[in-house]
């Protein structure tokens, strides 16, 4: 994998473990302070910062983990097609800061 792509399969494996554990914390540490994460096909959101994504994750925890299929990046942003474990499928779209930090999040189900 490139350096670019690595930092999705790193912000979904943080979620995975995040998942498995319970334990949000460092998930949430990957996201900038005024970060927004927002879904389509889902009634939740907008999150507006990191303290708005980490209490959402903390009230309504998913409890299925997912696998990386495909990444398409540019310099600053990600949009990454990716697998439930339990079956579907969806789109995340990632914006990042220069310091490598998720500055937007949108999750795209099928």
């Amino acid at each position: 994998m490139t350096v670019v792509t690595d930092r999705v399969a790193d912000h979904i494996a943080a979620f995975n473990a995040a998942v498995t554990s319970g334990d949000w914390t460092e998930f949430v540490e990957q996201f900038a302070e005024s970060a927004r994460m927002e879904f389509s096909g889902v009634p939740a959101g907008p999150y507006e910062g990191r303290d708005a994504i980490a209490e959402a994750y903390r009230t309504n925890p998913p409890d299925d983990t997912m696998a990386l299929l495909d990444v398409r990046s540019t310099d600053w942003t990600d949009t990454a097609r990716f697998q439930w474990s339990r079956g579907g499928t969806g789109t995340l779209w990632l914006a990042w800061t220069a310091s490598g930090l998720v500055n937007r999040l949108v999750v795209d189900f099928d």
